[in-house]
């Protein structure tokens, strides 16, 4: 039995194992068995690894970029794009660059002159329109003075600012080209500006919008306000069914299970509906709470095309995201912890708050995250139940870029959206710790 075989001491090589070896090695590197370097044969075999993971996430990586990243990124681009005046209005645009609205009323003839043969030549190509109706985002009237100004520029000759003033008396106001000015470069903050209701005075300072015309700051502080009341109520009704399924039997259990994904069979479109039916002033619950004398039959209760209406829609609509994270979480916490408490004393109430309770927080943290996220992106349900009151961001950008056409406002409210949204997450994660997060 040799020493290697008793676990003592690694006999030393012979003269002929020795001489092997070095028949394998060149100049001191040692030799993979084709004659290689051998450290050289393992990086070849580690990158053609690397290159067949690389190859079968390949087409995962490029769904990815083409439905997440993309969009994202053209929602960047579309959210500071100005192209089409410096495109279109060159000549103005290059004028515009000396004058300064504080300093003078009005620009210089020259800015006058610019205007008029980029307006011929916007005419011919019938590109007038495109470019009143974006500055038309930024100034009321815009649209209609451009198309008017089209029509007429090849008449005006000699006096350029007489003539343009003589087609309307809104080139004379300084107002119109600040505008021009603010609004003439290739990229414009002016998108985000009117995102957090501010805009460009005459002389071209940043100034709050009139305050009736503030409207998307008040929009956003409802959306945070209605998707953490959402949050809420979805956490208070959740959390007991939850427990309820987690700790009944089995067969009984799945039964339930099956009532709480059961809406998910059933349409968004049709569910939201119903709500409408049920919450109605002539619907099913006022009904029924005037034939029980509880309410007046003048006075019925309104419920609906409100925030009232959003909160309980939504609540019933996004209850089984909350629920099922909470569910797979509690059904991994042992029962014996609970009756251990109560076997040193413990009442109900303490050994629920004490031992079980913080072992289902991680399920909290998950469902709130899933049912805040979703809803705070909400549009059909808020839209058709939520009236003036109760709407969201998001339908005020589903209106901008399916109605009104102002696509770059609609990208800048959007990415605002975005930043708050991970801004929330961040913060979560400070506080809670996103580690503390787990669905089961």
């Amino acid at each position: 039995m040799t020493d290697a075989t008793l676990g003592g001491p690694s006999r030393a090589p012979s003269r002929e194992e020795q001489a092997a070896m070095a028949e394998k090695s060149e100049g001191g590197v040692m030799l993979a068995a084709d004659g290689t370097p051998l450290k050289l044969s393992l990086a070849r075999s580690l990158r053609r690894k690397r290159l067949r993971a690389f190859l079968l996430v390949l087409p995962l990586l490029a769904f990815v970029l083409l439905t997440f990243i993309a969009p994202i990124a053209d929602m960047l681009f579309r959210s500071v794009e100005n192209q089409i005046i410096p495109d279109n209005m060159p000549r103005t645009v290059a004028a515009l660059e000396e004058w300064d609205p504080a300093e003078s009323e009005l620009p210089p003839d020259a800015a006058f002159e610019a205007l008029v043969l980029d307006m011929v030549e916007m005419e011919a190509a019938k590109s007038h329109t495109r470019v009143g109706s974006r500055l038309n985002y930024e100034q009321s009237g815009m649209s209609g003075l451009f198309r008017k100004t089209g029509r007429r520029a090849d008449r005006v000759e000699g006096d350029y600012r007489a003539g343009l003033i003589a087609i309307d008396e809104e080139w004379g106001e300084r107002q119109t080209w600040t505008t021009l000015k603010n609004f003439s470069g290739a990229y414009t903050l002016g998108y985000f500006l009117s995102a957090v209701d501010m805009t460009y005075g005459e002389t071209g300072e940043i100034v709050a919008k009139p305050e009736l015309q503030q409207i998307y700051m008040f929009l956003f502080e409802r959306t945070l306000w209605l998707s953490l009341a959402i949050t809420g109520t979805t956490l208070l009704l959740g959390y007991p069914i939850a427990y309820l399924l987690a700790n009944l039997p089995m067969r009984t259990s799945n039964l339930l299970l099956i009532l709480v994904l059961l809406p998910f069979w059933t349409s968004l479109l049709v569910r939201t509906s119903s709500w409408i039916v049920i919450l109605q002033q002539q619907g099913v619950l006022n009904d029924t709470l005037v034939a029980l004398g509880l309410i007046d039959d003048q006075n019925r209760l309104s419920l609906i095309f409100n925030q009232t209406g959003t909160i309980v829609a939504m609540t019933h609509i996004l209850l089984p995201f909350m629920i099922l994270p909470l569910y797979s979480v509690m059904k991994t916490i042992p029962p014996s912890y609970v009756r251990a408490a109560k076997s040193l004393g413990a009442t109900n109430w303490t050994a629920f708050w004490r031992v079980y309770f913080p072992q289902s927080i991680p399920g909290i943290g998950a469902g709130a995250i899933l049912v805040f996220i979703l809803s705070i992106g909400y549009y059909i349900t808020p839209e058709l139940v939520g009236g003036t009151s109760g709407v969201f961001i998001s339908n005020r950008i589903a209106y901008h870029i399916s109605s009104s056409l102002n696509w770059g406002l609609a990208a800048a409210l959007a990415v605002i959206l975005l930043i708050a949204v991970m801004g929330l997450y961040w913060l979560y994660d400070r506080i809670v710790g996103i580690d503390n997060v787990k669905l089961g």
